[in-house]
């Protein structure tokens, strides 16, 4: 069964929220689902999955530096990422706070290392973002987006 990979890093616990919001999503198209803070994460655990969500609050515009070290440590496996499915999320503490810039840097980087990345015509485009905490909109997103990513893992990877 393929593998979906849910890393965050949370202060305030709105990222956390997130990131338990869209593993709901995952699980219900069944599939196998590891949430975990960025602290407890390695690249192996990256080299393990078949489909990687990155959350982070906004940290002056990009990500916060625990995930951007966990991309930074990554780099000795250049190219071992190639083909699995990557996604990311966002949350600030107002609009206009940095939610796109700081899933595009994610994404950005997931591009860069070959991973495969699905955009949403409809609500947030480039991946679910909260402004302060999650609302029914925000968790209405992330579900969404979980299933969504559930969905194009079982497609690609079956």
């Amino acid at each position: 069964m393929a593998k979906v990979l849910i890393v965050y890093y949370s202060k305030s616990g709105n990222t956390k929220k997130m990131a338990e919001l869209i593993k709901s999503g995952v699980e219900k198209e069944k599939l196998d689902v590891v949430l975990q803070d960025v602290k407890d994460t390695g690249v192996e655990d990256l080299l393990g999955a078949d489909a990687i969500i990155m959350g982070s609050p906004v940290y002056y515009g990009t990500m916060a530096a625990p995930l951007k070290k966990l991309f930074d440590d990554s780099v000795s496996h250049h190219g071992e990422l190639d083909g699995k499915i990557g996604a990311a999320f966002s949350s600030s503490a107002n609009i206009g706070g940095g939610n796109e810039t700081t899933v595009l840097d994610i994404l950005n980087a997931m591009l860069i290392h070959g991973m495969i990345i699905q955009g949403d015509p409809q609500g947030d485009h480039y991946g679910p973002v909260s402004i302060g905490k999650p609302d029914q909109r925000v968790e209405k997103e992330c579900l969404r987006f979980g299933q969504r990513m559930a969905q194009l893992t079982k497609r690609l990877k079956g």
